[in-house]
């Protein structure tokens, strides 16, 4: 029987893969869920640096929320990343949900950043 740190190491490797051909030019809209916090990144994989980053240990992403693990939370960090990711001139992205399921606060996190102005 396999862990479940395995299983979601290889879906993870599944996700990204998938990714690699169906992103082109666009860069990566990254997502890490934590039991406490959620965190996304724009990154950019040709040259392998983070272009924007924003999760719910910000002042500015916390504010009127009790806890950053929420999906309230995910939205606020949602809005932020697209709002930073709209300073850097970024527009579409490739949404990479990692080995989560597409629901809940990452699936908050998504929808926020899409009425923000990301396209993906």
């Amino acid at each position: 029987m396999t862990k479940l740190s395995d299983r979601f190491v290889r879906r993870q490797g599944r996700v990204r893969g998938a990714l690699r051909h169906a992103a082109g030019e666009r860069k990566r809209l990254s997502v890490y869920r934590s039991s406490k916090h959620i965190y996304a990144q724009l990154i950019d994989d040709d040259q392998g640096v983070t272009l924007a980053s924003a999760s719910s240990i910000e002042k500015t992403a916390r504010e009127g929320l009790k806890s950053g693990a929420s999906v309230d939370a995910a939205k606020a960090v949602g809005k932020l990343i697209a709002e930073r990711a709209k300073e850097k001139g970024i527009k579409h992205v490739v949404f990479d949900r990692g080995g989560y399921l597409y629901h809940g606060r990452v699936k908050a996190l998504a929808e926020a950043a899409r009425e923000g102005g990301l396209n993906f």
